[in-house]
């Protein structure tokens, strides 16, 4: 039988009003042994909802979201959350799940109970809570490792949002699972959205953006090609390169 998630409901209510927006980025330049991977990029962005980031392989999204949660030292340029730049406060109201789910060699109940023992915002759910609401409690006692890969990431999402983000990172979090574990996740990720939580969400699936973005940023060859609503970039994209993209051709 497919698990049901419930409503995430443990957000604390002084965090549903984004106080980390707008987000202004300047100028900003990343190399690697002097190959310039992220180049001149700019971005200003200040609605809640969705925000998928979109592009052919190596456009530099991942390493986007990277820079901006503060994981990397950009060359050059400015990161600006709500005026302030990306001190240890500006970070601790953000959290990541990345594609690959990075758990702790420990049971499941553990992964959650060292997070709510070391997170700086205090969330007013107990890890029975949060299990069961991520549809995990009947396995609690489980090594978070054995967990199915769809397992797996509903537990680094549910680890995650027991910080209390304001800001949410996910880095194709669904590119390695099945389609109905899939479904489960754009399910909570929307609730989760709903309750106020920004999300910048890195994905290759099209249609998965279709379904959960409220706009995007579609980039290619580390920089911004355009930043649209998501009904107009995907009825009038304004760049050749997304024009060609959502044709499915290969864009180099």
């Amino acid at each position: 039988m497919p698990c049901v998630l419930v409503p995430n409901t443990w957000l604390m209510p002084e965090m549903k009003k984004i106080t980390q927006l707008p987000l202004k980025v300047s100028d900003l330049c990343f190399s690697v042994h002097k190959k310039q991977l992220l180049g001149d990029f700019n971005l200003h962005l200040d609605s809640q909802g969705v925000t998928a980031v979109m592009g052919p392989n190596g456009a530099g999204k991942s390493l986007l979201i990277r820079l901006l949660h503060g994981l990397l030292e950009p060359d050059s340029g400015i990161v600006e959350w709500n005026g302030k730049s990306l001190e240890l406060a500006v970070r601790q109201a953000q959290a990541m799940v990345f594609q690959k789910p990075v758990l702790l060699r420990r049971s499941v109940a553990a992964n959650i109970d060292f997070v709510l023992d070391n997170c700086v915002i205090k969330g007013n759910k107990s890890c029975r809570d949060i299990l069961q609401e991520a549809g995990l409690y009947e396995r609690r006692m489980q090594p978070a490792r054995l967990l199915s890969g769809g397992e797996q990431q509903r537990l680094a999402l549910a680890r995650a949002l027991a910080t209390s983000p304001q800001i949410l990172f996910l880095d194709e979090p669904t590119a390695s699972i099945d389609p109905s574990a899939t479904r489960q996740i754009e399910h909570w990720l929307a609730q989760v959205s709903d309750n106020g939580v920004k999300l910048i969400l890195v994905t290759h699936d099209i249609g998965q953006a279709r379904r959960l973005a409220s706009d995007v940023i579609f980039m290619h060859r580390g920089r911004l090609s355009e930043h649209t609503p998501a009904k107009q970039f995907f009825e009038e994209p304004r760049s050749r390169e997304a024009q060609a993209y959502l044709r499915g051709e290969l864009v180099i």
